[in-house]
């Protein structure tokens, strides 16, 4: 009887696979989605016979008393737990590295054992880890888990390490294998598979070059520039996509070759639809590199999360500090990325102690929660989160921020928040897509407005434990009326009334916001001409699709143009589109959708590149000197090479010198072409210094990788 069971269960499995709904929307446009980010050893054990396979016996600890050793997570677990996700208003799930990683055990300084359980230690790119699948490392449960997730509307995001392989000086030294055959190691790379600098640190962590080329914590440093490892990063994360991966979490994304970057998230954008955003870790704005990082989101078609956002909301909400903290930020921000509403927002994450181990208290974590489920951009949520989950050991830092997942209760407030708050991020286009704007502020209450067109959302947060606010002198974009809170009273909020005024000004009379409630007012509006909200990818060449999002494009086929140049429609519904990116020449355009009655829509930039990005490494010997806060770049006849700007953000720079007077840099440039370009110097004051002589120039490979190396013209 139980193997009959067992038989019909597996037919039953492999029917709803088969059968599966499609997902109702494209990832190119994740701004409505709501990401939970899962340690995956951390949350369920859905298969105890993957808890100690032979070929990494040993690793595995029962007794979940080693906090470095598999626990028994895996991706079944994940799969019996999808509609618990579902039902909390989890639309996408961020899974740790799932690739096949490190077998051995390195003992820590005391003795014990440790293991790679996180998944930050690859070793195959192109298999699943055992702990996580089964023994012969096939795909097989990762598949059955997105099928699990995409029938449950919910996208998989895959966490990918191309920095590094293992542990350059123990265990496996960095080995690397290609679908179970090897590729090479650290210690005999004769192939030049990785880079052999020192660990980065001290004033390193802020220098470029060292950012980039020298190791991070003793892991082997992967040479993207190198065509095999190229090849082999590009080939895995196209193996993830045939496998149905929505989106990719870029590991160390700060740390990898930057340049070498652009030419991975086109080849990515190139194959289908997705989306990216990477860990590009500082403080805050004044970060030295925080210009780097701006430039690098804009330009490089891979988002990121918000690190400087996290900080202010941590400050604000876990140590009460001033909400002008965030309010400064957002500013900050909306100021200098372009595509801010792709940053992915968060509470806290795997290499940080939990909010509640730093201020337990649930009042501020939901008014946390609040505000990343609301402002602007893709809010990401820690697993066990909505669980009350911490381990205050060592003051909750790694690794006791990695507890096993307590429990699945569905009725807890901050499970029952996202919820509702997920529901409102789909049916009202202004959190994922509207302007975000300050409306009433002081130490402890922040109400601010999210707008796209006539939608609007009011949130009004007053994280003071004691202490009720007179609200006055607030004004909205809300209609005219009596508003009700969209939570009903769930974090105590209460209704307000709205007076008539004008340009998106009406006055609210005056009422009192209690202690530590959250009040959220929304307006969803009606008819109206097409109104585009996202595009994703930013940026492709001819050939390369792209979503369009908003709303109102209604049910009848229109046409969507970028400048003037009509673009052809591979799916059309009234709040998305799919084009493909027409043959035009390269540069920035502003797209439009026209509806069926000729009603044409706001525009939005697409950079139209001139073909698939190949990474090329430009070296120029004996530059013209510098002085410090000078630097070398390069620009070009290209939109890749800047269209010969000769500013910070417009060219491609600034340029590494670890051997002054010599610079070098990779950049991704178009496959196939013969590009003309020159070095310039831009000064610490901004001036500009060109190189003489005629342009260099240089026919780009049609694939792999490319050297260029020239003299500076005198």
């Amino acid at each position: 009887m139980r193997r009959l069971t067992h038989r019909l269960s597996v037919v039953a499995l492999f029917l709803s696979i088969l059968f599966q709904p499609l997902s109702s929307s494209f990832a190119a446009d994740f701004k409505r989605e709501v990401i939970y980010q899962i340690i995956t050893d951390r949350f369920y054990d859905g298969n105890t016979a993957n808890n100690n396979p032979s070929q990494s016996a040993g690793l595995y600890d029962a007794t979940k008393t080693n906090w470095r050793l598999y626990w028994g997570g895996d991706l079944q677990g994940i799969q019996q737990k999808m509609s618990y996700l579902a039902g909390m208003g989890v639309t996408a799930i961020w899974i740790s590295p799932p690739v096949d990683n490190l077998n051995t055990n390195i003992p820590d300084g005391g003795g014990n054992p440790t293991a790679s359980y996180h998944g930050y230690q690859g070793r195959d790119f192109k298999r699943i880890e055992e702990h996580f699948g089964n023994a012969s490392n096939t795909w097989t449960d990762f598949d059955a888990m997105v099928s699990a997730a995409h029938a449950s509307g919910i996208k998989v995001i895959v966490d990918f390490a191309p920095n590094h392989s293992t542990q350059d000086n123990a265990g496996e030294f960095g080995s690397l294998y290609d679908n179970g055959t090897f590729l090479g190691n650290y210690t005999s790379d004769t192939n030049g598979y990785f880079h052999h600098n020192p660990n980065i640190s001290g004033g390193g962590w802020d220098d470029r070059y060292q950012v980039q080329y020298y190791t991070l914590f003793d892991l082997a440093d992967v040479n993207q520039e190198h065509a095999t490892m190229d090849a082999y990063m590009k080939a895995a994360a196209q193996l993830f996509q045939q496998h149905g991966v929505d989106g990719f979490r870029i590991d160390a994304v700060k740390h990898v070759t930057w340049g070498w970057e652009y030419s991975f998230a086109n080849s990515i954008y190139t194959y289908g639809d997705s989306f990216l955003f990477g860990e590009w870790y500082q403080g805050n704005t004044a970060d030295p590199l925080y210009h780097d990082s701006y430039k690098f989101a804009n330009k490089s078609g891979i988002s990121l999360l918000d690190f400087p956002l996290n900080t202010a909301i941590r400050n604000v909400f876990a140590s009460n500090s001033n909400f002008s903290d965030i309010d400064a930020i957002i500013t900050a921000e909306g100021n200098n990325f372009t595509w801010k509403e792709d940053l992915v927002t968060f509470v806290d994450n795997h290499d940080m102690a939990r909010f509640l181990s730093v201020n337990n208290n649930n009042n501020r974590l939901h008014e946390a929660l609040t505000f990343i489920l609301t402002s602007r951009g893709i809010p990401c949520i820690y697993y066990g989160t909505e669980q009350y989950l911490h381990n205050d050991t060592g003051g909750g830092t790694d690794p006791y921020n990695r507890p096993m997942m307590p429990g699945f209760s569905t009725t807890t407030t901050a499970y029952t928040l996202t919820n509702k708050l997920s529901t409102l991020r789909h049916s009202n286009p202004a959190i994922p897509y509207g302007s975000m704007a300050q409306r009433w502020i002081n130490n402890d209450v922040y109400i601010y407005e999210r707008k796209f067109f006539g939608s609007t959302v009011l949130v009004a947060i007053n994280k003071n434990e004691t202490t009720g606010y007179s609200i006055s002198g607030l004004n909205t974009s809300l209609p005219v009326g009596t508003q009700s809170d969209y939570l009903t009273g769930l974090l105590g909020g209460v209704p307000i009334t709205v007076g008539s005024g004008s340009g998106g000004n009406n006055p609210v009379t005056t009422f009192t916001l209690p202690a530590h409630t959250v009040s959220v007012w929304q307006f969803t509006e009606g008819a109206a001409a097409p109104e585009i909200g996202s595009i994703g990818p930013t940026q492709g060449q001819p050939g390369v699709k792209t979503t369009i999002a908003g709303r109102n494009f209604g049910t009848a086929t229109g046409t969507v143009k970028f400048g003037t140049t009509t673009a052809t429609v591979s799916s059309w519904s009234t709040t998305q589109i799919v084009v493909t990116t027409p043959s035009v020449a390269n540069g920035n355009y502003n797209v439009t959708v026209t509806d069926s009655g000729g009603t044409v829509s706001n525009g939005i930039q697409y950079t139209v590149l001139t073909a698939k990005l190949i990474p090329v490494t430009f070296t120029v010997y004996n530059a013209t000197p510098t002085s410090v806060g000078d630097y070398i770049f390069l620009t070009g006849n290209t939109v890749e090479l800047g269209a010969w700007s000769t500013t910070w953000d417009g060219a491609v720079g600034p340029m590494l010198t670890p051997n002054y007077p010599n610079w070098f840099l990779n950049a991704s440039v178009p496959a196939g072409q013969t590009i003309q370009f020159k070095f310039i110097k831009i000064a610490a004051g901004g001036a500009v210094t060109w190189e003489a002589g005629s342009n260099h120039t240089y026919t780009v490979p049609t694939s792999g990788v490319g050297f260029v190396n020239v003299n500076w013209q005198y």
